[in-house]
């Protein structure tokens, strides 16, 4: 029985199916977590390796510092999607054997070749995997030139130039050398906690540098972020990129989510360069000038305002950001107002995402949760290590209900990367998640009478194959809806290529309008909800197929 809330809508059903889908490889790190670089890890993806329609699924390893220093462990476990929802690990035949320290994957279609690629940031090295077809790959690393090096967390792939060829942003968190770690709970004064020894850092390690590849077009890539303002000199902790085009002039903006400092927004100035305008536009800090730990992002138009809005999830006694976008180059910090400040407060959050689980036409906040040492759980007032899921109902009037408790009861655990998608093809989405320690987390959206949807796949012709950086609207029920295509966010990680819009009660489109990163706009009218659609850049509806039941 699903609980009602404020407008009316039911909260959403959910259901583990993880173990027995066959998604049974657990992250890997140490009990103590007595360095920063073990707590940090990992994110998650969905992919579509072989081109069937059906999301396989990667997961990050993750590592901890003795097994780095023997060699480390596969950065990633692909799964395959087979009949009846299993999976079946193919990471050894798929050749992602790379070793090292896993952090995080964004996946793309790099060289425009019609098959997404696979790329893992890490501790002391990214690794490029091209697919070859039929979910095999090639590290080509080296010769694509973004091995990066250093302690690299999150990524997103985005045109920025609009070449039609993917750039690549990496977020690099702090400069660590394995061989002279700072010691566990030493006297600095980020190593201990009310007198309690906890891992050292952020505060007191030096920042690293940020990275921006740009794509030459022949399989290689340019590292130009100083060149193009964007390289982070001051040495902030660099968690999550998200690009995302926040004033509609059709070239995307990158925002940037900081640990334990200032977040960046860089306005794209049409040229190769970025300005920074975090301080101006008011995403840098929060509502009263205070720096928060800042983890993963998302930017939505969660009140069909025609804006995209962020939110950034955040460290313990601070509230998560909720941005909302004024369309005039000015966010506000509304996260209290809105009633997310509050309830996130205690807690260390990471996975994020503004999405529509119930198909009703308005986008939820989904969080995931967790500390970053076990030893929280010995220090009075602060929130367990094993944290909740939190999930907040969009009252459609700029505030959240907070409707955690209505979902279906699972485990406390200290979760990463989420990422988010449609894994049945049903038209509800479904949300696959890292946990610490253990195997991932795959919650099936079972939610019963929920609106129509439509899922949109994109393929670009002059614009990059992926189309990433298109901005899909829907006419559909007398309400008007966006959302930009992205490689790479939330924390760590990598959502379902297709758009998924939920339509509420309407049974028809009245249109579909996609402007896509060449410039190029199109418009379809008349379309059937409920159906997976591929529009191809120039040439329209190229497929449609019913989504499950």
């Amino acid at each position: 029985m699903l609980t009602p809330v404020a407008s009316g809508q039911s909260a959403p059903l959910f259901e583990d199916i993880a173990a027995k889908a066959g998604l049974t490889v657990p992250h890997i790190s140490s009990p103590e977590k007595k360095y920063i670089v073990e707590s940090m890890s990992g994110g998650v993806g969905f992919i579509d390796c072989d081109g069937d329609g059906k999301l396989d699924i990667v997961t990050v390893n993750g590592s901890n510092v003795d097994r780095y220093q023997k060699g480390g462990d596969p950065l990633v476990t692909l799964y395959h999607q087979d009949a009846n929802l299993h999976f079946t690990d193919i990471t050894k035949s798929a050749g992602l054997t790379h070793k090292g320290f896993g952090m995080g994957v964004a996946v793309a279609d790099y060289d425009n070749d019609g098959r997404p690629d696979i790329f893992v940031t890490g501790y002391g090295g990214n690794v490029l995997y091209r697919n070859l077809g039929g979910c095999k790959f090639e590290d080509v690393t080296e010769k694509a030139g973004l091995r990066g090096g250093g302690f690299s967390a999150g990524a997103a792939w985005g045109d920025f130039d609009r070449d039609g060829h993917l750039d690549l942003f990496v977020a690099r968190y702090v400069r660590l050398d394995m061989n002279h770690l700072p010691e566990f709970g030493s006297k600095q004064a980020s190593c201990t906690v009310m007198n309690l020894p906890v891992q050292c850092g952020p505060l007191g390690l030096p920042g690293e540098t940020d990275l921006l590849y740009r794509n030459r077009g022949d399989g290689t890539f340019q590292e130009i972020a100083k060149k193009a303002h964007v390289d982070n000199p001051g040495g902030a902790y660099g968690m999550q990129p998200l690009w995302f085009d926040y004033d509609g002039d059709g070239w995307p903006d990158l925002y940037v989510a900081n640990d334990s400092g200032a977040n960046y927004l860089y306005h794209n100035q049409h040229d190769g360069t970025f300005e920074d305008v975090s301080l101006l536009s008011g995403t840098a800090l929060d509502g009263n000038g205070k720096q928060r730990g800042s983890m993963g992002v998302d930017a939505e138009d969660f009140d069909h305002s025609g804006h995209l809005s962020l939110t950034v999830s955040t460290y313990a006694f601070q509230p998560d950001a909720l941005y909302l976008n004024h369309g005039d180059g000015a966010f506000e910090d509304i996260g209290a107002s809105a009633g997310v400040g509050g309830p996130t407060y205690p807690y260390v959050g990471w996975g994020t995402a503004l999405a529509d689980f119930t198909n009703s036409g308005w986008d939820d906040l989904f969080l995931t949760n967790g500390h970053v040492f076990p030893q929280a759980d010995a220090i009075p007032g602060s929130a367990a290590y094993r944290q909740p899921i939190q999930f907040f109902h969009n009252n459609r009037n700029h505030t959240f209900t907070d409707i955690s408790k209505t979902l279906t009861k699972l485990p406390l655990l200290s979760r990463r990367g989420a990422a988010f998608g449609d894994v049945n093809n049903d038209g509800k989405l479904d949300v696959l998640i890292l946990n610490e320690d253990g195997p991932p987390t795959l919650l099936l959206n079972r939610t019963p009478n929920a609106g129509h949807a439509v899922l949109i796949a994109l393929e670009g012709t002059k614009s990059n194959r992926s189309g990433v950086g298109a901005r899909v609207t829907v006419h559909a029920g007398g309400m008007t809806q966006f959302q930009e295509e992205r490689a790479g966010g939330s924390y760590l990680s990598s959502n379902d290529p297709r758009l998924h819009f939920g339509l509420g009660a309407a049974k028809t489109i009245d249109s579909i309008q996609i402007v896509w990163p060449s410039g190029k706009t199109e418009s379809f009218p008349h379309l059937a909800s409920d159906f997976i659609y591929t529009f191809v850049e120039g040439r329209g509806v190229t497929a449609k197929v019913a989504l499950n039941p």
